[in-house]
């Protein structure tokens, strides 16, 4: 027969106690360390709400846009900052849109480069600083990137998408 003191059911108390706290804290963990830099698919179909809808997200990364998407201009602008390979954002539209606008805000100077169904578009400064798109938008997949023009450097954004109804 084997007896247990108080100091030895306290030490394997605070033990079991510890332990139990693992998972919660494994479970805790991962969502302080995910950065909203790399956003989930965003699906909308025509009169989503809220409208405007806001994604919060950080620009810039290693790559020249430029060589990212192999181009240096397009019909909307300028190809230009610097990005990550990965989208910031990838937006799924169900129907097609007769007037969506995409538009970044952010304290820094960004740039935006929007690659889906009939081509790849880049914008700089189409509200002040602050980059865009709008127009006319096709049923489908549409990668975003926000780029920043300082290598490495991550400015905070919002893009703001926006159905205009008539």
């Amino acid at each position: 027969m084997s007896y247990i003191s108080d100091r030895g059911l306290q030490t394997r108390t605070l033990f079991v106690a510890c332990f139990a706290l693992v998972p919660v804290l494994l479970a805790i963990a991962p969502m302080q360390a995910q950065s909203p830099q790399n956003l989930d698919v965003v699906t909308l179909g025509p009169r989503f709400s809220p409208n405007p809808l806001e994604v919060k997200g950080f620009a810039g990364g290693d790559t020249a846009v430029k060589d990212l998407i192999g181009r240096a201009k397009t019909p909307t602008g300028d190809c230009t900052g610097y990005a990550n390979a990965k989208p910031n954002s990838t937006i799924e539209l169900t129907e097609f849109f007769e007037s969506l606008s995409l538009v970044v805000q952010s304290a820094d100077d960004t740039a935006l480069v929007i690659q889906g169904p009939g081509g790849i578009w880049c914008n700089d400064d189409y509200q002040g600083k602050n980059p865009g798109v709008s127009g006319e938008w096709l049923p489908g997949t549409y990668k975003i990137w926000v780029s920043s023009y300082a290598q490495s450097r991550t400015p905070a954004y919002v893009l703001r998408i926006t159905e205009k109804r008539q």
